[in-house]
């Protein structure tokens, strides 16, 4: 869908001790929704001592953020199977994501997920060895992970009116 690449940045005019301003390569796989770094999508980082993938919303804009936690609020359960399921927990060590350090405005703070409500992004990802990228089988291990992400992008996606 286009600006989906992300690339080495090498303007050395914002950076200190002359490094790169970015020394990974990423990509993100958003749906038709949008050209928008903000939007649902899967994603893949790749860095020389590290790589990770995985998929989720990183730091959607204050109107889908606050469809994101109405939609925890009005299913807490579809919310608890997707977040706190034990493959979530395994493969990627739950739903991460910045928080707040109190609660969202007009939420209760003594709501089951709260501090899945504090959160600013909701995302999983899954590290691993940059050897893995010289591996037959990354491609496999990519897709497998984006599998097991999909609950989480299904929820986020829906929503904020999202198809998936």
């Amino acid at each position: 869908n286009g600006k989906s690449i992300f690339r080495i940045y090498k303007d050395l005019r914002f950076s200190k001790g002359g490094k790169p301003y970015k020394e990974h390569a990423a990509v993100q796989f958003r749906n038709e929704r949008s050209q928008d770094v903000h939007a649902p999508g899967f994603y893949v980082h790749l860095d020389e001592g590290e790589v990770f993938f995985g998929g989720g919303i990183w730091k959607p804009a204050s109107p889908d953020l606050k469809k994101i936690r109405d939609a925890i609020v009005a299913d807490p359960k579809g919310w608890g199977k997707v977040a706190h399921s034990k493959k979530m927990d395994d493969v990627f060590g739950g739903v991460h994501g910045d928080g707040l350090v109190r609660p969202p405005k007009g939420f209760d703070a003594d709501h089951e997920h709260i501090e899945d409500l504090k959160r600013q992004s909701f995302f999983a990802m899954r590290k691993a060895k940059a050897a893995l990228t010289r591996s037959p089988d990354f491609v496999g291990e990519v897709a497998k992970t984006f599998k097991d992400a999909a609950p989480l992008m299904r929820f986020v996606a829906t929503a904020v009116d999202a198809p998936f």
